[in-house]
């Protein structure tokens, strides 16, 4: 079992060459991924309580989220105590620097956190839209819709940040000034019923799968406290290794128009030379807004 540093801590990374995707991807290469994304993925998770999604076996084998620390987690990753909807508390992993990140990586996961930090439990500095098509509707669809949810947050004075979800659809994200998750919660609801009104024969917001077909589910149930959203730049459990990618509002205004938005672990570190991390303004407190009223 290789042995590696990463800045001053011993991992042992297990079965590199294991292949994960049906494309041939296997674990050394996912790993690689981490360690040339992490300077921009850890920011986005640095202060907020993780999920798991393990796929230790690829995306077409057993999957399954885990919140609580892993058995044998290292005594140096930071666990945090997490309020539980239920009463008591959780333990939950904080992921702060790259020893941390690369271990958990080593475990094959998606990185999935909640809309607030670890030391406010509850109180969200994120608002999400997550998009997701039913078919025929496709990416196309969900772009048309998520322009118009830009402009309708930009006339509230919210800026909105579009990735990709790593499957069909795309997430917009948002930095707030903080708020209770119930009132975020409202304000995205709302804005929701007013894109399904604006797009009544495309966009709803039930969740019911029979209503899904022909139509973008527009899912703002992500803004309440107990749920989590996959964080920008992980990898995700799907037939290749895609990635849940920032993207710029012009990407999403071709999408639109037929263009591709497909953005996988090859194509991120280009991708971060050319751009930055288009999410930074998430992990900047400047940036953020208050909701309306």
């Amino acid at each position: 079992m290789p042995v590696v540093e990463v800045e001053g801590r011993r991992l042992s990374l297990s079965r590199l060459e294991k292949v994960l995707y049906p494309d041939g991807t296997a674990k050394g290469e996912l790993l690689h991924y981490y360690a040339l994304a992490g300077p921009a993925l850890l920011p986005h998770l640095a202060d907020r309580a993780v999920s798991f999604l393990r796929y230790p076996d690829g995306p077409e084998g057993e999957t399954f989220f885990m919140k609580n620390p892993p058995p044998g987690t290292p005594d140096w990753v930071e666990i945090a105590e997490i309020p539980r909807a239920e009463g008591g508390a959780r333990r939950q992993v904080v992921l702060r620097d790259m020893p941390s990140l690369m271990w958990a990586a080593n475990l094959v996961v998606e990185f999935h956190t909640y809309q607030w930090p670890a030391a406010r439990p509850g109180i969200a500095d994120r608002l999400v839209f997550d998009l997701d098509p039913g078919a025929p509707a496709a990416l196309a669809e969900c772009c048309l819709v998520a322009r118009w949810l830009r402009e309708r947050l930009a006339a509230d004075g919210i800026a909105a940040y579009p990735k990709t979800s790593g499957s069909k659809g795309l997430h917009l994200l948002s930095p707030i000034e903080p708020a209770p998750s119930s009132r975020v919660r409202g304000y995205a609801r709302e804005l929701a019923g007013e894109a399904s009104a604006a797009f009544p024969d495309l966009a709803i917001t039930a969740m019911a799968r029979h209503l899904r077909p022909g139509k973008v589910f527009i899912d703002h149930s992500q803004n309440a406290a107990a749920k989590t959203t996959a964080a920008p730049y992980t990898a995700r459990a799907r037939r290749s290794p895609t990635v849940s990618a920032p993207v710029t509002w012009e990407e999403v205004e071709e999408a639109e128009h037929g263009g591709k938005l497909v953005v996988t672990i090859a194509d991120v570190p280009g991708r971060l030379a050319a751009h930055g991390d288009l999410m930074a303004p998430l992990t900047d407190p400047q940036s953020a807004r208050p909701l309306p009223g």
